[in-house]
């Protein structure tokens, strides 16, 4: 069970969230291997950028941010576009309770889907997602072949195989 608390990311939270993400970078060099350090080594964006589209959810434990979640909506649809947690803080629970809380926020902006781009293979990719009622999508809409068009060219399929996954959201109010 995660110790931090889950809440709309403020400004003051903006500064943290790119250094969240690059930190994780050290964890896929060391499961993909070097090949992983050139193309994972582009800096995160800033969290001021990210607060440009879409919504941003933060973790905060004894009043550090230590992750965070990113909802965008291309053309109309719920897209997870990044979840970091800090790597000191990873196996608490805290990206299961972040993903949770991106999955209720497009539940209550009307979404049915929630979908996301991510190494199959990873444990804390694939696998991590498949546990949480993500499946691997074949008939991608066609923001998902922009995005997978756009990987492709940052070079994120030559260390692993990409893939989209999309969860089910059941609405309050409506039948399974």
């Amino acid at each position: 069970m995660t110790s931090a608390s889950i809440r709309p990311a403020r400004p003051s939270d903006l500064r943290h969230l790119a250094g969240i993400e690059d930190a994780g970078g050290v964890l896929f060099e060391q499961h993909l291997g070097p090949g992983a350090t050139a193309v994972l080594s582009a800096a995160a964006p800033s969290g001021g950028e990210r607060d440009l589209t879409g919504t941003l959810l933060v973790a905060v434990h004894g009043g550090a941010v230590v992750g965070f979640a990113h909802l965008t909506g291309p053309d109309g649809h719920a897209h997870l576009e990044q979840v970091s947690v800090l790597p000191s803080h990873g196996r608490r629970g805290i990206g299961t309770a972040l993903v949770g809380a991106v999955m209720e926020e497009a539940r209550w902006s009307g979404h049915d889907v929630l979908s996301l781009c991510t190494y199959a293979d990873v444990p804390w990719n694939g696998p991590f997602y498949r546990s949480l009622g993500f499946v691997e999508v074949e008939d991608l809409e066609p923001f998902q072949v922009r995005l997978r068009r756009h990987e492709r060219a940052l070079g994120l399929d030559e260390v692993g195989r990409r893939v989209v996954m999309g969860a089910q959201l059941r609405r309050p109010g409506r039948r399974p």
